[in-house]
């Protein structure tokens, strides 16, 4: 679907544009950012854990490589949202839920260290990150099973 106002110019044109499948290239970029979150919150996660057991609980702070992804991930959601309207506007709203997700998740796990219990996976964080990258998903990669799909439904 071409989107018939282009805030962006050249690169509505170029993110916009049908691939394979029918997807929309920025489809796939988020899908990708989505992929590269979830490795980025694992590398924070071995971070948080080494800089509490190295130098104690008030080491612990945020990794810059997971701060620039969850800032990526919004960014390109709300770029989405631009492109297509409802499916833009529902993962804009889970990422922003995953994000914030994500700060709280981090917040607890300095209330850990400074209470010197062992730090915790994210859970939240991690459930809500998964239905980012279910939606992201069904959004790029959904073309692989339309025709089953169609049949059944």
């Amino acid at each position: 679907m071409q989107p018939s106002v282009t805030f962006f110019g050249p690169l509505d044109t170029i993110l916009g544009s049908p691939t394979v499948g029918g997807a929309l290239l920025i489809e796939y970029v988020i899908f990708g950012v989505v992929i590269v979150n979830f490795l980025t919150r694992q590398l924070a996660h071995r971070s948080h854990v080494k800089q509490y057991k190295n130098d104690g609980a008030e080491a612990v702070s945020r990794h810059p490589a997971h701060t620039f992804s969850n800032i990526a991930l919004v960014v390109l959601s709300f770029f989405y949202m631009t492109l297509h309207h409802h499916g833009g506007m529902v993962l804009s709203v889970l990422v922003l839920g995953a994000v914030i997700t994500d700060f709280f998740e981090f917040e607890s796990r300095k209330v850990e260290a400074r209470r010197d219990i062992p730090l915790e996976r994210p859970k939240g964080a991690i459930v809500a990150a998964l239905v980012v990258f279910m939606y992201a998903g069904y959004q790029s990669l959904f073309w692989v099973i339309k025709g089953p799909w169609s049949a059944i439904v």
